[in-house]
């Protein structure tokens, strides 16, 4: 059975935004919502990036339903993979277990911050391995000393370790990171309608729930939901290794200069008819995804919302 989520999108909504859309996605029937980890927006025009872990307190005080977790968390060099499983052990106990962490190897944009050399891939993948397995050990309640090739802990214990441990739905694009997904998550996050991903994912002894995101912008017409993309969305349309190396929203800005309007809406459904998302959906599904998340870009997220409780979900249901 597909599970279906809904975005929130750090980069472009204030906490107390974020806090009040959670809720909003619970009261129109999705399943689970998926809050984006950055210190930076991509862009200036998108604006915000609160605190994920604070805002993630807020969603489970005012939500009682609604599946929570991080899409997705990089454990690697901007938060200590120890304080990743302290924060993700408390996020879970204030969701009564509702929350799930995912994870991925991050971004130069986010991660760089305190000066640390940005690794090349290669490293990142095994600096992920050994951060999920720093964090489960420590989601044992057990004292936990590890000396590692990237991280030490000595002598830490979670006091208030979860009372299960929560899923870790670890990202994977290209070869070597589904292969790392498939060999130690608990699920798989990839690209919406990729199917030889899955199938690799599986082949690799991955087993869980598959997670993949789809862009759409509603709008009272089509061409405003494209230029609304392109202002506040551009990245979409910068391709290849630029969105894991570019250090600051300046450079996305300057790579998004590049960017036509149609290529930022390229893979986005834009407008009122619910026809593209429809298709969109099914063709992940085909693809073998089972909780497929929708990122509503822009500002006017109630409009979203009821595109979704009127037009899509029905749909949805009627198969």
């Amino acid at each position: 059975m597909t599970s279906w989520g809904y975005t929130l999108s750090s980069e472009e909504h204030g906490p107390q935004d974020l806090v009040a859309n959670a809720r909003r996605a619970e009261e129109v029937g999705f399943d689970f919502v998926s809050i984006s980890d950055h210190f930076h927006p991509w862009v200036t025009a998108q604006g915000h990036s609160p605190f994920v872990w604070s805002v993630i307190g807020g969603i489970g005080a005012t939500t009682d339903r609604i599946g929570i977790g991080t899409g997705v968390t990089c454990p690697i060099m901007r938060i200590h993979p120890a304080i990743i499983a302290q924060a993700s052990a408390t996020a879970s106990l204030l969701t009564s277990g509702r929350f799930f962490l995912g994870v991925g190897s991050g971004e130069a944009l986010n991660e760089h911050i305190l000066g640390d050399r940005w690794p090349r891939p290669a490293v990142r993948l095994q600096m992920r391995e050994e951060a999920v397995a720093v964090i489960r050990a420590l989601w044992s309640g057990d004292t936990v000393d590890v000396d590692g090739d990237f991280y030490e802990v000595e002598n830490a214990r979670l006091f208030d370790p979860p009372e299960e441990q929560p899923a870790i739905v670890v990202s994977g694009f290209g070869d070597a990171a589904i292969e790392l997904a498939g060999r130690i998550g608990d699920g798989f996050w990839g690209h919406a309608g990729e199917s030889e991903a899955v199938a690799a994912f599986e082949a690799a002894g991955g087993r869980g729930p598959r997670y993949a995101q789809l862009n759409v912008c509603w709008a009272a017409d089509e061409e405003s939901a494209r230029r609304t993309v392109h202002e506040i969305w551009p990245n979409s349309g910068i391709p290849g290794q630029l969105s894991q190396d570019l250090p600051t929203w300046t450079h996305f800005e300057q790579a998004a200069t590049l960017v036509t309007r149609e290529q930022a809406s390229a893979s986005v459904s834009c407008g009122p008819d619910p026809a593209p998302l429809l298709a969109a959906v099914k063709e992940s599904v085909a693809a073998g995804y089972d909780h497929i998340y929708f990122h509503q870009i822009g500002p006017d997220q109630e409009g979203f919302f009821s595109f979704w409780e009127n037009e899509i979900l029905p749909a949805l249901r009627a198969g």
